[in-house]
């Protein structure tokens, strides 16, 4: 029987591309005003000796190239969706650069954790008030990006939540609440030095950023490794193209091969052995009802086991 490729679900992908294009502008509004606060705090904490300050600003940086990443995904990815070159289309842009940022992330991880090691041998004079009001504006901006992104990131219909979340702008909601979390060690480690002496808080909360943004960094490797390396998706997914499949008595599945390919989308390869061979399209019809599958491939095969059940 001969192969047969066609795509399933053309409103869904219609939907989702209107989603994401509301959800771009959402995340580069926010990528603005966390680059600005970024700025800020970390020429705020360089000028005024907070190691505090500092590691909130570098930690707001780590997030603001995860939104960049996002927001530069949703654009390239609608730019070139027609374009041929791309066999399954360009939903792992978003996942090739992320990997590539969490790498440089490591490494900014590290040299936050030396430099505030270092303030704890040598501590520096910090302007406290100055650096306090800093890191309070980078709180207020932190919440304001949260309730920009959460409608979308949470409020998304309970019957597709979880087959077609939009990972990028639920991990942008994320990091922005790590960024509000950060900035109130920050504020908290401030006060400590400006009311009780405890100057070495704020170097110590520069390592406890440092290791936030570390492990944030090597989630981040391990997860777009996966989808770059095209591993499966979870089991129950799997397990329910099979069982659509094998739902018709005389069919079997010997050989099936699911992958994500971007947001909402995921790629199936399967070969069914059955006696009465039918088209390809028929045993498509029978994954229409699974969500996200956008591209399928089916290979019919003659049973030769035993003759085809009469009717």
């Amino acid at each position: 029987m001969p192969n047969e490729t066609l795509e399933l679900g053309q409103k869904h992908h219609i939907f989702l591309a209107d989603r994401h294009g509301r959800n771009a502008r959402r995340t580069m509004i926010v990528f603005s005003l966390t680059v600005v606060t970024m700025a800020a705090e970390i020429i705020a904490g360089s000028i005024f000796g907070s190691m505090a300050l500092l590691a909130d600003g570098w930690h707001m940086a780590s997030h603001a190239a995860a939104l960049g990443i996002a927001a530069f995904a949703y654009s390239y990815a609608r730019r070139h969706a027609e374009n041929s070159i791309y066999t399954f289309g360009t939903g792992k842009v978003g996942d090739l650069a992320a990997f590539a940022s969490a790498l440089l992330l490591l490494l900014i991880a590290g040299l936050m954790a030396f430099e505030s090691a270092r303030r704890l041998v040598a501590p520096v004079e910090i302007a406290f008030n100055q650096a306090m009001l800093v890191a309070a504006v980078g709180l207020g901006v932190n919440l304001i990006s949260a309730w920009i992104l959460k409608d979308d990131a949470h409020g998304q219909d309970h019957h597709d939540h979880q087959h077609n979340q939009d990972h990028n702008l639920s991990a942008a909601y994320v990091h922005v609440l790590a960024d509000a979390l950060t900035s109130v060690l920050a504020i908290v480690a401030l006060a400590a030095g400006l009311f009780w002496g405890l100057v070495w808080l704020d170097a110590v909360i520069g390592i406890v950023s440092a290791m936030i943004i570390a492990h944030w960094a090597w989630g981040l490797i391990a997860t777009a490794g996966r989808v770059l390396l095209d591993a499966a998706p979870s089991g129950e997914t799997i397990e329910a193209v099979r069982a659509a499949i094998e739902a018709e008595p005389d069919n079997r599945v010997s050989d099936l091969h699911v992958w994500r390919l971007g947001p909402g989308h995921l790629a199936a390869v399967v070969t069914v052995v059955t006696h009465a061979t039918r088209t390809p399209g028929h045993y498509k019809r029978l994954l229409a009802g699974i969500p996200s599958l956008s591209h399928v491939t089916v290979e019919v095969e003659r049973s030769a086991d035993q003759p085809a059940p009469t009717a």
